[in-house]
C-alpha cells in the first residue's frame, strides 16, 4: 500500500452529517506527500506553492463549515500526488509539469503506480463524499454542493484581475445567483467561469457529486493573496456564510414559484 497506517486517512471530515443543506468539499486542501514517494524530486519551497495545493482554501472551508453547520470533506494530500479534481483519464491527473516547474517524481509514472495513488488517495476521498451524500439522500436532507478552491494572483507572468470566480459546467443555477450577489456591492471583481472554465475534462467533483446527482452546486475560486492568512480566510468565510443561504433561498424560490 502507498500510505502507511500511521499516515492517516487521505481526507478530513468536519461537521459530520451537519444539519445544513450545504455540503462543502475542498479538493486541494493539503500538501502532504506519502513517505513512499519522497518529495517527488521537489523542494520544500516548491511544495509550499500553488502547484502543490490551494493556499488558503482549507482555512475558508473550515470556517465556512463551522458557520453554516455544514458537512465538509477536505483532501489532505497534494494535488501532485494525484489531482482529486481531475478525472483519472485526464493528462494532468498526475502532473509531470505544473506551471513552469517539472515534477521529477511524476515523470513516466507506470500504470500500476498511478493506480496505487488512485487507490490510496483519489478513491477514498470521493468514496467518502459519495457515502455522505447517500446518507443525506436516505434521510431526505437537501444538498447544495460548494467546492472551495483558490487561484494565484499571477499566472505565467500574467496578472489576474479577479478577486474570485464562480465555476460551473452545464448547471449555472446557483453560480449565477451567487455571482450577482458577490458583484452587488461593486467592490469585487468576480469572474463568470473565470479564471478557469469548468468542464468534464478539467473538473471532477462538481460534475460527479453535483451535476450528476442534480444538486445545485458552485465551484468557488478565491484569489490566494486574499485568503493567505486567518484574517482573510475569516472575512471570506463570513461573506460566503452570509451570501450563500440567501442565494440558495433565491434559487429555491425561482424554481418553485409558478410564473405569473
Amino acid at each position: 500500500m502507498l500510505l502507511s497506517a500511521d499516515e492517516g486517512a487521505p481526507f478530513e471530515v468536519l461537521e459530520r452529517d451537519g444539519p445544513s443543506s450545504f455540503f462543502i468539499v475542498c479538493d486541494h486542501a493539503g500538501r502532504l506527500i506519502p513517505r513512499a514517494l519522497g518529495m517527488l524530486g521537489l523542494t520544500d519551497g516548491d511544495l509550499a506553492r500553488h502547484i502543490a495545493w490551494d493556499i488558503g482554501a482549507a482555512g475558508v472551508a473550515r470556517r465556512l463549515a463551522a458557520a453554516l453547520g455544514a458537512h465538509a470533506v477536505l483532501q489532505r494530500y497534494s494535488r501532485l500526488v494525484i489531482d482529486c479534481n481531475r478525472p483519472l483519464s485526464a493528462p494532468d491527473s498526475i502532473a509531470a509539469r505544473s506551471e513552469r516547474t517539472d515534477v521529477p517524481g511524476n515523470r513516466d509514472v507506470e500504470a500500476a503506480a498511478a493506480q496505487a495513488r488512485a487507490q490510496a488517495v483519489f478513491h477514498p476521498y470521493h468514496d467518502e463524499i459519495r457515502a455522505a451524500l447517500d446518507r443525506r439522500a436516505a434521510r431526505g436532507q437537501p444538498t447544495v454542493l460548494i467546492a472551495v478552491h483558490s487561484f494565484t494572483p499571477v499566472y505565467l507572468d500574467v496578472p489576474r484581475a479577479w478577486h474570485a470566480g464562480v465555476l460551473y459546467h452545464r448547471d449555472a443555477r446557483l453560480a449565477h445567483t451567487l455571482l450577482a450577489a458577490l458583484r452587488a456591492g461593486g467592490e469585487l471583481v468576480v469572474g463568470d467561469n473565470q479564471p478557469y472554465t469548468a468542464s468534464a475534462h478539467t473538473d471532477y467533483s462538481i460534475i460527479e457529486h453535483g451535476e450528476r446527482r442534480g444538486f445545485p452546486y458552485v465551484e468557488l475560486e478565491i484569489r490566494q493573496d486574499l485568503i493567505a492568512d486567518e484574517q482573510g480566510q475569516t472575512a471570506w468565510a463570513q461573506r460566503l456564510a452570509r451570501l450563500l443561504p440567501a442565494a440558495a433561498a433565491d434559487l429555491a424560490a425561482s424554481t418553485t414559484t409558478p410564473p405569473g
